[in-house]
């Protein structure tokens, strides 16, 4: 594995590996204190590579080997890295992949650059979560904590780490919701949901299905998936996914 270093215009280092080949490009956005190698990063990297295809996979700045703090960060930074990373990186159209935060980046980086953008991928996606998930379900001491202190830390079932919130991740949370305004997506969608997750409701998806426009948006719910979608059958569905969108975008 080939990994390398692009330094953004925000003077960022975000850790890669890009693989040549056909495009559309499939760019992988992985989840919030997620690494690119993760599971279906992995799995997407050599689907990618057996096919032939254009590949993508990075980390976010304060996640895995890029530079920065993870407490220093927030979904504006992050969102200018995979815009950085896809611009810098990959040419002509892309298929994003964004995994639960990832899925919120990729509609960031969507409206940012819609262009460029073939298709979506959409898996257990977590549209507005620092507004719908974590603020939301704080407690008037835990608000008055982060308020205080800049930060709160919660228990992470997947982590010996707590998750550490700051008041800047749900500030800036603020700045970059997408289901309060109008969200075109004028590219084939598909969106993947397990109904075992207990991370990102179905309620979300149903949501995000029902908030964005376009011609091609489709939700598939998975009866006993979790938030990981890793199963050999999930990664089959998300392959699958991939597959759809790219024979859609190529007409």
């Amino acid at each position: 594995m080939n990994i390398q270093t692009l330094e953004t215009p925000s003077g960022r280092r975000i850790a890669y590996e890009h693989l040549a080949g056909d495009g559309p490009a499939i760019a992988f956005l992985g989840g919030f204190k997620s690494d690119m190698t993760g599971t279906k990063a992995i799995y997407l990297r050599e689907y990618a590579r057996a096919k032939g295809r254009e590949f993508l996979r990075f980390d976010y700045s304060g996640h895995g080997q890029s530079s920065e703090d993870f407490e220093d960060g927030c979904i504006g930074d992050w969102a200018e890295d995979a815009i950085a990373a896809i611009s810098a990186l990959t040419k002509g159209k892309v298929i994003l992949v964004g995994s639960s935060m990832g899925g919120w980046i990729a509609l960031l980086v969507a409206r940012a650059m819609p262009e460029r953008i073939a298709g979506l991928v959409g898996i257990a996606s977590a549209p507005d979560f620092t507004e719908d998930s974590m603020w939301a379900s704080f407690d008037a001491s835990q608000r008055k904590v982060l308020a205080e202190k800049g930060r709160l830390e919660l228990p992470s079932e997947y982590s010996h780490e707590p998750y550490v919130i700051t008041n800047r991740l749900i500030e800036d949370g603020r700045n970059r919701l997408v289901l309060r305004s109008p969200l075109s997506l004028p590219f084939p969608v598909r969106l993947l949901q397990g109904t075992a997750d207990e991370d990102v409701d179905v309620s979300v998806a149903l949501r995000l299905l029902d908030h964005a426009t376009g011609d091609d948006i489709r939700l598939t719910l998975v009866k006993g998936a979790d938030h990981r979608f890793s199963e050999p059958a999930n990664l089959a569905l998300i392959r699958k996914a991939i597959h759809s969108v790219t024979m859609a975008a190529k007409g």
